[in-house]
């Protein structure tokens, strides 16, 4: 399912590219947020073995929304984190979907504006 909607959204953002022609600096942010995302899992993980101190869900949660969710599902997925918590999927996925919608809104408005 991660990888799908991974294709999807990446399916969606060429589209828009050569649509709309988006600017680069929207796949820099994209690129930026998912390492950071990513990098983020990865520490909570490593801090989860060691009974160390943990990143609040709601970090990761907003770090997801704020166009990350790419890299999270990545990490999800390689470093098998987050994946058995029901609640924390329910609202990650809810993450998911409104970035999605976000970013299909603002190409809409590029997209009008640059008509």
């Amino acid at each position: 399912m991660s990888y799908f909607v991974l294709a999807v959204f990446a399916l969606l953002y060429l589209a828009a590219t050569v649509l709309v022609q988006l600017p680069p600096l929207v796949a820099g942010v994209y690129g930026v947020m998912s390492i950071t995302c990513f990098a983020a899992y990865a520490i909570d993980k490593r801090a989860a073995r060691a009974k160390a101190w943990r990143t609040p869900e709601k970090t990761l949660w907003l770090l997801g929304l704020l166009c990350g969710w790419p890299g999270a599902l990545l990490a999800r997925q390689w470093l098998r984190h987050k994946t058995a918590k029901r609640s924390f999927q329910v609202v990650f996925w809810m993450t998911v979907v409104l970035n999605m919608a976000g970013f299909a809104w603002m190409t809409l408005q590029y997209a009008q504006i640059n008509g």
